[in-house]
């Protein structure tokens, strides 16, 4: 047990926390001076990497200028950071509402999407993470939610797209995409459309999958949610801010969402910020009337000026062009070897620095190697990944049946060969 500090998602008793000291980039290091290759990114947060200097010049810089103000007051930090991400989605949008985190930003993106449309249910996939806090844990859809019930009552869960595992029996990614768009409208017809207020979804399903939509099928959200009134939120927390090798992943993907909320990656993490980007139609709703939210640090300072740097960053720096070469002409490639090569890797999927691996005793099968929701013994092939990986200084994300690949954007071509070919070796050792 870490002394007296208590611990997210864990028995307390049963865990050691290694120590971290120090950071640079890609790597972290613990205080017995063993390094770290960060493939995790921490929690797929830390997109420019540990300690940048231009972000932590950044914040020493707003520090001495101002280290707070309350949100009413107007803060040139805030209102650049506003700008540019307002810049940078497009003129549908009109504003941002700052948070600390993606928890809050999605409580408050359906606080909105309730008070503009006067609705109150909200849909959302099953396998989804939105946050830990009381209608964002209940909008999740993994088993964390489950003993956090009940929640906020408006919830209800559908089955989004999963083509390697499909809950409609398709064989194609287009069979795919048209059975889940035909699923969904039949549940928002017999949930009754007028009494749906918003649909969320992760643009790129994140922790529980890397599930990249099929073709069509966010454009197909997009029509349902026009054609019966209701808000289309899109959860750009984790797949936000660069990682799939654009800005926000939804411009992958030719879809405009009403509602994006964002954390992570728009200031690395260095100091807990979230936001939601408001359209232009939605924003209307308050121009008379006060919005009933708000938080005390709502567009810290502190928060933001790192958030101003990471846009400079991006651009100095090239990030978006790094990561779409990175992940096409390095990490596809590497992963599609390792699919074809080793009998316990069912699929491989991804875009930019953001894939999953996912393992099964039989690819004819396509049984999981670890069953949904195991842990202890049941969940050993996977705990055995990732002592190897730990041992051979590289800190993996794995979860459930995966192993996913999310390092710093930052990383270098040697850096993300050599954390590939440990997991490759992890693999090795777990086919044998």
């Amino acid at each position: 047990m870490d002394g007296n500090v208590f611990h997210s998602w864990s028995a307390q008793d049963l865990i050691d926390p290694i120590d971290v000291v120090s950071g640079s980039g890609a790597t972290f290091q613990d205080r017995a001076g063993k390094s770290y290759l960060d493939f995790a990114a921490q929690l797929v947060n830390l997109n420019l990497g540990h300690q940048h200097p231009r972000l932590i010049q950044a914040i020493h810089e707003q520090a001495d200028k101002l280290s707070t103000i309350a949100p009413a007051f107007h803060n040139d930090t805030r209102s650049q950071l506003a700008s540019l991400i307002v810049d940078a989605v497009g003129e549908n949008y009109g504003s941002v509402f700052f948070t600390n985190g993606g928890a809050d930003a999605n409580e408050n993106a359906v606080r909105m999407a309730r008070g503009y449309t006067g609705r109150q249910k909200v849909m959302s996939t099953y396998r989804s993470y939105h946050g830990a806090t009381t209608t964002a844990i209940t909008l999740t859809g993994d088993p964390r939610r489950w003993n956090n019930e009940p929640g906020d009552g408006g919830v209800v869960h559908f089955f989004g797209p999963y083509c390697y595992r499909s809950p409609f029996w398709a064989t194609t990614e287009q069979e795919e995409c048209e059975r889940a768009l035909k699923h969904l409208e039949d549940q928002i017809i017999l949930e009754g459309a007028n009494t749906i207020a918003a649909i969320i979804l992760e643009t790129v399903v994140g922790t529980n999958g890397i599930l990249v939509p099929p073709e069509g099928y966010l454009p197909g959200v997009r029509a349902l949610c026009d054609k019966y009134g209701i808000v289309y939120i899109a959860d750009e927390v984790m797949a936000g801010f660069g990682r799939t090798g654009e800005l926000f992943a939804y411009q992958n993907f030719d879809v405009t969402p009403d509602l994006i909320t964002f954390a992570k990656g728009v200031n690395s993490g260095y100091v807990p910020l979230g936001g939601v980007i408001l359209s232009r139609e939605i924003q209307k709703t308050w121009s008379t009337t006060p919005y009933n939210g708000g938080l005390t640090y709502s567009g810290h300072p502190l928060a933001c000026a790192p958030g101003v740097a990471t846009f400079e960053v991006f651009k100095e720096e090239k990030i978006l062009e790094h990561v779409k070469d990175l992940g096409e002409r390095v990490v596809r490639p590497r992963l599609e070897a390792i699919r074809d090569k080793y009998d316990i890797v069912g699929e491989v999927r991804g875009l930019g620095l953001f894939w999953a691996i996912e393992f099964v005793k039989d690819k004819q099968t396509r049984e999981p190697l670890v069953a949904f929701n195991a842990s202890g013994a049941d969940a050993a092939p996977i705990t055995q990944f990732s002592a190897y990986c730990k041992e051979h200084g590289v800190w993996p994300f794995v979860h459930g049946n995966r192993a996913h690949i999310t390092p710093p954007l930052i990383i270098t071509e040697d850096e993300l060969n050599r954390g590939l070919d440990v997991y490759e070796e992890a693999i090795a050792s777990l086919a044998a």
